[in-house]
């Protein structure tokens, strides 16, 4: 971890991301809070986050190929602003006149901002990571050390996404408690304005090919997917496996709640045990670097399974906890080994538009997820949901398996040797 984070800029990279994660728990809590509190509807509630996640999951990988094919410096900057600014706006909803459709508009719009801003800032560390490869001189003729230069990069974030997943709620649900949700957002506008700051001489421009259409960039970015079958088969696999690993968040509140008696808060214990768990696997990520990346993404999907699994089979909420830490440990194994196999299946003028695919792929799972979890527990009783999700997990454990580390040795070469070559759309 210190390699990484001796470059400065990863070192800002990674600090930028810690203050965005920071701030979005705010956010997120103050809005989920406010809007129950004003509406006293779990639907509306549903609505705020099907539209910060689902609706942007169709504009977000045109949005990156506007961006990349922008000459303009400060795009990603731009794009926190954006944050910002939509995130100001509904503060002054809920402090001066509350209105849900108003909210819904700008949650929409600051969720497309945010989730592009994601996917170009994952694309921008990996550069970074490829580019310190580089000014160093050392030869790298199959591109070896620079996709570990990118997988390290990539347990950076990891490691300070999972303690943000632990400190983020308790902190922001302090502050929306004691000072109400409009300063909760506008600690999460300040959070962006850091981020606009620290980034701002990234410059996601990426010189391309197929030319500087939206469309032209989209499409190359699809042929590709098409051309390289692990890759292919890597995006519909995880898939499958996210919208089962997605369901468990609905099902947590009923079976803590209505099945082990532990009230609000053990639903917070519960998650802040998890949490626990993924700082803990996020640790063990960033120590196996040298593990092929097919066996730490089975492997995190097996521990999530298994987790599910015991949650249905808990007789106390001190079984379920100790379930929520393998459940965590999983979380920080299974989606970073996700990304760093899909940087290493594409080459590195795609890497932004196949990032902003992710973003949308986790989007849009979470709201399939969210609906089928809410569903299971409509029709039968939390043990039974979380046993068919567990079962779902595990299951799809079976089409990860086939992506293994001789696969990668199949793909193109040039998603392969792209990574040592000179990155023309440096900053």
């Amino acid at each position: 971890m210190r390699s990484v984070l001796g470059s400065t800029r990863l070192r800002r990279i990674v600090v930028a991301y810690t203050v965005n994660r920071l701030g979005e728990w705010f956010g997120l809590l103050a809005l989920v809070l406010s809007v129950f509190d004003h509406t006293h509807s779990a639907l509306a509630v549903s609505g705020i986050l099907f539209a910060s996640q689902a609706v942007p999951a169709f504009v977000v990988p045109a949005l990156v190929a506007r961006v990349e094919a922008s000459h303009r410096r400060r795009e990603l900057t731009g794009l926190y602003l954006i944050e910002a600014v939509t995130t100001g706006g509904m503060a002054a909803i809920l402090a001066y006149g509350f209105s849900l459709p108003a909210l819904l508009v700008l949650v929409a719009v600051d969720g497309a901002a945010a989730l592009a801003a994601s996917a170009l800032l994952r694309s921008e560390t990996a550069r970074a990571a490829r580019e310190d490869v580089r000014d160093t001189g050392q030869p790298d003729p199959d591109g070896e050390i620079a996709h570990e230069a990118e997988r390290r990069a990539n347990s950076a974030l990891n490691v300070a996404f999972s303690l943000t997943f632990v400190v983020g709620p308790a902190i922001g649900g302090v502050v929306v408690a004691a000072a109400g949700g409009p300063l909760a957002l506008l600690i999460d506008v300040a959070s962006f304005v850091i981020c606009g700051l620290l980034l701002v001489e990234l410059h996601p421009h990426v010189d391309e090919a197929a030319g500087d259409s939206v469309r032209a960039r989209l499409g190359a970015a699809w042929r590709h997917v098409n051309t390289v079958a692990m890759l292919r088969w890597l995006l519909l696999a995880e898939t499958v496996a996210m919208v089962f690993i997605n369901s468990g968040a609905p099902i947590e509140v009923s079976l803590v709640k209505e099945t082990l008696g532990g009230g609000d808060g053990g639903v917070g214990l519960l998650l802040t045990m998890w949490g626990v768990g993924a700082v803990a696997g996020s640790i063990v990520f960033a120590r196996l670097i040298k593990r092929p990346l097919s066996e730490t993404l089975a492997a995190g999907t097996v521990l999530i399974g298994v987790a599910f699994v015991g949650l249905a089979a808990a007789p106390s909420l001190a079984v379920a906890c100790v379930a929520g830490v393998v459940g965590g440990v999983g979380n920080a194994l299974q989606w970073p080994s996700m990304i760093s196999l899909v940087q290493r299946l594409t080459p590195n003028e795609l890497q932004g538009r196949l990032m902003g695919a992710v973003e949308s792929l986790s989007a849009v799972t979470l709201a399939v997820g969210l609906v089928l979890g809410g569903a299971l527990v409509a029709v039968a009783d939390p043990r039974w949901a979380f046993a068919v999700v567990g079962a779902g997990t595990l299951l799809s454990t079976v089409a990860l398996l086939p992506i293994s580390a001789m696969s990668l040795a199949r793909a193109p070469r040039e998603s392969r040797s792209a990574s040592v070559q000179p990155d023309r759309s440096a900053a």
